[in-house]
């Protein structure tokens, strides 16, 4: 039997484990000067699951002198901002892992009194709008030195958007920030570039022909670095004058978003057209991930904050493992797609592995691991059959309103990965605590459910899923019960979750195991009338569910379902869509939930 790993003592690790977050520590490497200084809304995390660690990190496998600061203290002269001296190359300004205002607000738009990803959940440590506030404060201390705004923050409001918390459409964040340069999605590939050519150029006009960057232009854009035509967009005036222009705007976007190829972006403003380079092209290989999850993090906060308390977010992921990133499901409401894209990058096996080898001898690993998946459970390794029509393809989703049929959903290379995984040495559980896509599995689970293995694996995978997988609940994710509501969600009927239901209790029973299905909804979404929310009580009731995973729908920048909460349309036919906007009358949705305490 293979011995056990040597635990890591945090304490013994030198100061330079980490990326340095002060002067003294840029010292102590012999640094007079950052090549690249990485602001941030969030505390300095060294985990592939913190952008901010994962864009350092990338930046210092590339050559570059990277130093952080994290939580910049934006309310007096700014001598935060200030410590770390001038960067050679250029500011990276990041909100943080979360949207700001999602981070600060609940779906009242109330406060909220704690932040997952500060030190002791402490609260007020950044500001509304991190990406704004930070950005202008480099461009009034730094004039000369070039700003790159990204994370989901500038990513999402890289074009004119609706602001909830502010109830009005908002421009780019090109604009209103003054920022030189946006990196939307995933942004490893071209954060290098523009490193390496504001290496050569010291001006960021020199970047503005690189992939998935974003960049405000005075006057006619120069030339296209894809041959595809160029999107033009109604102008941001014309969208604040008329909401069926925004409407229209976001189906010409989501539309070439979902696309493996696409032309630029473009939209007038006041100050200058936005132009948006279409994303790096897809590739279905593992090296660039493989190559993002297998740098040398050290997998733990930065030593100062020893003292401060632990931070939320990372208490949470400490113990998982991300196997992929995307999600093909396009579910109108989420942001995954439009941030990761739609086509899945999967990690190869020994890359997972590794990781895990690695976590096994971090203090804090007790055996168990929380979660091994992705934006959806089980997505892991899938891909269309034949890429060539997934290039011509313009669909949202691969799912919805059925599987596609070029779509190779087999369960087979996740369900080899969470074997290998648990017959490792030192693992006790592998638990799944991503959201799983039963709508994957059902349309299997009839011809696969007596003994005979279904063609992708469903059947086992549901198996090995519910004997171990949970840790007592497994939690899905159907959203609402009406047939009109779903088809706005672009979910499927709800009648394949209590076909999935009817598969779990049985399996439970055979297996002599007391678990539970937990679904996941959500009120007062744009189709949603407090008709539809009775019918929802009355079926959870009648199902015996007294519901706890529940949420008020938040309209956030970039989905379908904000687009049509702000214009009350249908960006694709324009057709008018009911939508509650009334607070007093979306609490009341929400209230259908809990009927069981009044």
């Amino acid at each position: 039997m293979q011995p056990p790993l040597s635990k890591i003592d945090p304490d013994t690790l030198p100061l330079e484990s980490w990326l340095p977050i002060s002067k003294k520590e840029m010292d102590r490497r012999g640094w007079e000067q950052a090549d690249i200084i990485l602001v941030s809304g969030d505390a300095y995390v060294d985990h592939p699951s913190f952008g901010t660690a994962v864009i350092g990190r990338t930046l210092e496998a590339a050559g570059y002198k990277v130093a952080i600061l994290p939580q910049p203290n934006w309310r007096d002269d700014g001598r935060d901002f200030r410590k770390l001296g001038r960067p050679r190359l250029f500011f990276g300004v990041s909100a943080g892992c979360m949207d700001s205002m999602v981070n600060h607000y609940t779906a009242r738009k109330r406060l909220r009194s704690n932040d997952a990803y500060t030190p002791g959940g402490q609260a007020g440590f950044r500001p509304d709008y991190p990406t704004l506030v930070y950005t202008r404060i480099l461009k009034e201390l730094y004039p000369d030195v070039p700003v790159v705004i990204g994370g989901i923050e500038a990513s999402m409001r890289r074009i004119t958007h609706y602001d909830y918390w502010q109830d009005r459409l908002r421009p780019s964040f090109l604009v209103e920030s003054g920022a030189d340069l946006l990196v939307y999605g995933m942004g490893e590939k071209p954060i290098v570039e523009i490193a390496r050519r504001l290496e050569k150029e010291s001006e960021a006009k020199a970047c503005r022909d690189i992939l998935q960057v974003s960049y405000l232009c005075e006057g006619e854009p120069g030339v296209s670095p894809v041959p595809e035509a160029d999107l033009v967009l109604e102008s941001h005036e014309r969208c604040l004058k008329d909401k069926r222009c925004q409407a229209r705007n976001f189906a010409v976007v989501e539309t070439a978003s979902n696309q493996m190829r696409c032309g630029r972006i473009l939209q007038k403003t006041a100050r200058g057209t936005v132009v948006v380079n279409p994303p790096f092209p897809f590739e279905p290989d593992s090296h660039d991930i493989d190559r993002s999850f297998d740098l040398p993090y050290t997998r733990l906060p930065h030593p100062r904050y020893k003292n401060r308390g632990e931070i939320p977010a990372f208490t949470m992921i400490q113990n998982s493992i991300t196997l992929h990133r995307g999600c093909f499901g396009g579910c109108s409401f989420c942001t995954i797609s439009a941030h990761q894209g739609k086509h899945v990058h999967s990690r190869s096996e020994e890359s997972v592995l590794k990781e895990i080898r690695q976590l096994m001898r971090m203090p804090y690993f007790k055996g168990n691991l929380s979660d091994l998946g992705g934006p959806s459970a089980n997505m892991y390794g899938m891909h269309g059959k034949d890429l060539a029509k997934c290039a011509k393809c313009k669909k949202p989703s691969c799912l919805f309103p059925t599987i596609c049929p070029n779509l190779h959903p087999d369960h087979k290379p996740l369900l080899d990965l969470y074997k290998k995984v648990a017959a490792m040495p030192g693992i006790r559980h592998v638990f799944v605590g991503s959201g799983v896509r039963y709508d994957m599995l059902v349309p299997f689970l009839k011809t696969g459910g007596k003994g005979r293995p279904s063609q992708n694996h469903a059947v086992e995978y549901a198996r090995w899923l519910i004997e171990n997988g949970v840790s007592g609940r497994l939690k899905v994710a159907p959203e609402h019960t009406e047939e009109t509501v779903l088809q706005k969600m672009r979910k499927m009927p709800f009648s394949q979750f209590g076909e999935f239901k009817r598969f779990f209790d049985d399996h439970c029973r055979r297996c002599g195991l007391n678990y539970q299905l937990i679904p996941y909804f959500i009120s007062a979404h744009p189709g949603c009338t407090q008709k539809d929310m009775q019918h929802l009580q009355d079926k959870t009731r009648h199902l015996g569910y007294k519901l706890e995973q529940v949420q008020l729908f938040t309209p956030t920048p970039m989905t379908l379902s904000t687009e049509t909460y702000y214009t009350g349309l249908d960006p694709y036919t324009l057709e008018l869509v009911f939508t509650e906007r009334d607070p007093a009358r979306r609490d009341r949705q929400t209230d259908c939930f809990f009927w069981y305490k009044r």
